[in-house]
């Protein structure tokens, strides 16, 4: 199959990588530093699962110079998912599917008003990966993806679940997806948070009391908004979510590694959406909205200093 891998950090890099590896036709898209490596050297991937060095393929910023394949990793961060999901019509064909694999709840619908619903579908990925250099990505741990379609599955979807799974990536097809999304806010939402503000990995987050209990609260407001939209996420999710957060070790968080990196947060999707939702509800999110005015303020820093 023809697939193009739409921002090529961590996560899209080394799915596409594994998809590579199983004789597929791949097409990176990425920009900067990172396309400059690739194109000079290839991607490479270190992993306790084995190493894989990826050099037959498409590095490229433009979906011109792909384009149209099969299925698109859609693997962007949140804030650019309009953008990014708009310069895709030189890759998209009758028969092209996206898979959004971007942490949040809501990237899949923004893409799906412009190329459909039956053409996209929802995933979450459970994975401990980082940049270590420019064309270069360290995979420490897990490489799960939940994915399903935003209505009813169809032929499409279960194409996708043998292709990945084909690749020897772990995967599945999951008919309650939106629970699925939100189950995995209620880990972003505030250990994303708190590690940058606090600059504590999750090791450190779950062996201070203090900080327990601020994501247990943080929680508790993404719970209620879930419900707010009508889905129930049980008090016994946030014990399950502590449990695996003390199996993780020194792991950093996605939005502290892009902190570290001086680059800009995903904030917006985790805590903003968190807060507004429970504001249109007439709810309160003093903790969601405290977290999203401090890393605001962060971000404008960042971008700030980018820009100098």
């Amino acid at each position: 199959m023809r697939i193009a891998v739409m921002g090529t950090g961590a996560v899209g890099g080394y799915f596409g990588a594994k998809l590579a590896a199983a004789g597929h036709e791949l097409a990176f898209l990425a920009r900067g530093k990172p396309l400059d490596a690739m194109r000079r050297a290839g991607l490479r991937i270190s992993s306790t699962d084995g190493d894989l060095h990826i050099t037959d393929a498409v590095f490229s910023a433009s979906p011109a110079d792909v384009g149209i394949v099969d299925l698109i990793l859609f693997c962007v961060k949140s804030y650019d998912t309009e953008a990014a999901a708009q310069s895709l019509g030189a890759m998209v064909g009758r028969h092209t599917t996206i898979l959004s694999l971007q942490n949040g709840i809501d990237n899949p619908a923004r893409i799906a008003r412009l190329w459909g619903e039956q053409r996209t579908l929802a995933g979450v990925v459970y994975i401990g990966a980082q940049g270590a250099s420019p064309g270069v990505i360290i995979h420490s741990a897990g490489g799960k993806i939940i994915f399903g379609q935003l209505e009813k599955a169809d032929d499409s979807a279960q194409a996708v679940e043998r292709l990945l799974s084909q690749a020897g990536i772990a995967c599945e097809l999951s008919s309650s997806i939106q629970k699925i999304q939100w189950s995995k806010l209620l880990w972003n939402a505030p250990f994303c948070a708190i590690s940058c503000l606090t600059r504590a990995d999750v090791k450190q987050i779950v062996e201070s009391d203090a900080l327990t209990k601020l994501a247990l609260d943080c929680m508790a407001e993404v719970q209620a908004a879930a419900r707010s939209r009508g889905v129930d996420l049980p008090r016994g999710l946030f014990d399950e979510t502590i449990a695996f957060s003390r199996g993780l070790g020194a792991f950093k968080p996605s939005m502290l590694q892009d902190l570290t990196a001086r680059k800009p947060l995903e904030y917006e999707a985790f805590n903003g959406i968190v807060t507004n939702i429970l504001q249109q509800a007439g709810q309160a999110a003093p903790i969601n909205q405290t977290f999203y005015a401090l890393l605001q303020h962060l971000d404008n820093q960042l971008r700030e200093e980018a820009a100098r």
